[in-house]
């Protein structure tokens, strides 16, 4: 039996749950519509469960007409219908730097939920205000995974990697003047961290740290099933 679907213009990956331990998530930016609902339709089927990462607002309103409890976030632009049926102990903090970085650590947090972890966030936490993110030191050394999202030069993650014996999942942000370079000035520097510990996702990339969280999760609770 074939392990993926094809329907002409994309071949859906049907086995990637078995694999991977999650269905496969759809990537909306660039595809249209009716297409994003056609692939939503066959995950649903196949999973009980699908997400969209960078969808509209008319993807929404044609996936609800056929799924009425899937939900929509404007502001992570996720479109999620059904949940993992696995939820993982500890907590997943989302920190990030500052208000304007919301997009990006509400893409991280909505995904790590979607796949099972139990999310809390820290926002507007950034190094410029630095007693705003020691008052939550506590809270940042209890958790499981943090993943910090920031934007400008990208030092919230070096701090946090300092205080923490957890993995750091760091997520550069396009948020900041001309030579943020859209992006690469935080990528960089998050790449130059001296703070041990600290990996790096892609510029924006919220999706693929709440991923990876859930993965480093998923980890933990395998290993503690043994």
């Amino acid at each position: 039996m074939s392990s993926f679907k094809d329907l002409g213009f994309c071949k859906i990956d049907i086995g990637r749950e078995e694999r991977t331990g999650y269905p496969e998530v759809v990537f909306g930016q660039g595809k249209t519509a009716s297409q994003v609902v056609e692939i939503f339709s066959h995950l649903m089927e196949n999973h009980g469960r699908a997400m969209v990462t960078r969808a509209t607002a008319e993807m929404s309103v044609l996936i609800k007409e056929r799924f009425p409890d899937a939900v929509y976030d404007p502001v992570s632009r996720l479109l999620t219908c059904g949940e993992s049926p696995r939820k993982y102990p500890g907590i997943v903090v989302v920190a990030c730097a500052g208000t304007s970085d919301l997009p990006i650590a509400e893409e991280a947090a909505g995904t790590a939920v979607w796949m099972g972890c139990q999310v809390e966030r820290i926002y507007d936490v950034g190094v410029a205000g630095i007693d705003r993110l020691l008052a939550y030191r506590e809270k940042l050394q209890e958790a499981r995974v943090i993943i910090v999202v920031a934007g400008m030069e990208g030092a919230l993650a070096s701090v946090v990697g300092g205080l923490v014996r957890r993995p750091v999942i760091a997520v550069p942000t396009s948020i900041g003047y001309g030579a943020h370079f859209s992006g690469l000035t935080p990528l960089l520097s998050m790449l130059s961290s001296c703070a041990a510990g600290v990996t790096v996702v892609n510029i924006d990339n919220g999706f693929g740290a709440g991923y990876a969280a859930a993965m480093i999760q998923q980890l933990v609770k395998e290993v503690a099933a043994k």
